[in-house]
């Protein structure tokens, strides 16, 4: 009778912890999934409605845009904003200038950024100064130096033109490529660099040929942050542009005002027209994006 006790005993104290550890899951486990899931959708919630709304007032008439606050058409859906966005706005060419001022300022960048961080990091080059005033530039407000930039820009004589503020975009982005590029290049071992020094290899062979293939995917990143912020750049564009064949998509933007103010239809289909190629090349190298933002924000 004793052992049957003792095992009823042991029995019933297994039953209480089983039933503990149930509790414990629903109640810190489950929950805790559940709530992840929840805010998750919350957040995808809070950046998509903005998006939903811009595509359908593009797709509403103009007088329910202007009546109506509803989130989706209330009438019949119409595609009169999107011809009057690319009929009364030369929309396309203000597409063509930001992609061309987006992609050479960051082709510029990379050609540049890469091998100055990499002398930075492996070389010293400029000993702290040089570094701190790299980054030093990237926190000061563009608006500070916006005048002395147009007057240099104006000086050598390439005020509105896609090349002077192609200049301008890559100078402002040098900052930002800097320090992603940063962690990258000092997570290589110095170990390849040296056995490649001895292998007769020059300082510049070694970038070429040994840093640059380990360091692509963060060169890639780089690329498509610096293009980002170069297609939203709206201050050096509008400081530093003022005709057709030379302003930007943001500047584009703002050009859609008629008889009785904006035109909030036109608008939105010409905002949905500029973000969706944005919108495509994150998604398409997303992954990169978060392996760059993450790495890029951990020094040493």
């Amino acid at each position: 009778m004793e052992t049957n006790g003792t095992f009823e005993i042991h029995a019933e104290a297994e039953e209480i912890v089983a039933r503990k550890d149930v509790s414990y899951y629903v109640s810190h486990i489950l929950f805790g999934r559940v709530f992840r899931i929840v805010l998750l959708l919350l957040f995808i919630l809070a950046i998509l409605i903005p998006i939903v709304y811009i595509a359908s007032t593009s797709l509403k008439e103009p007088i329910e845009i202007r009546v109506s606050g509803a989130l989706l058409p209330t009438g019949p859906i119409t595609t009169i904003n999107w011809i009057k966005a690319f009929r009364n706005v030369p929309l396309v060419r203000y597409l063509f200038n930001s992609t061309v001022v987006a992609f050479f300022s960051t082709i510029l960048v990379l050609v540049i950024a890469v091998p100055t961080t990499y002398s930075i990091i492996r070389f010293k080059t400029g000993g702290w100064f040089f570094p701190a005033w790299i980054l030093g530039t990237y926190v000061m407000p563009p608006i500070v130096v916006s005048i002395p930039i147009f007057a240099m820009v104006k000086m050598v004589g390439l005020q509105n033109t896609l090349l002077g503020l192609l200049l301008v975009h890559t100078m402002a982005n040098m900052p930002i490529a800097v320090w992603l590029m940063d962690s990258y290049i000092r997570a290589i071992p110095k170990e390849l660099e040296q056995a490649a020094w001895i292998d007769g290899y020059s300082k510049f062979d070694t970038l070429r040929r040994v840093v640059f293939p380990l360091i692509r995917p963060g060169v890639l990143a780089t690329g498509v942050i610096c293009l980002i912020l170069s297609w939203n750049e709206f201050l050096f564009a509008l400081i530093l542009t003022y005709g057709v064949q030379s302003n930007t998509f943001p500047i584009g933007i703002s050009r859609y005002v008629g008889e009785h103010g904006l035109q909030f239809g036109e608008m939105s289909a010409a905002a949905l027209a500029g973000i969706v190629p944005i919108y495509i090349l994150v998604f398409l190298f997303s992954r990169n994006l978060v392996e760059g933002l993450t790495r890029g924000g951990v020094k040493g």
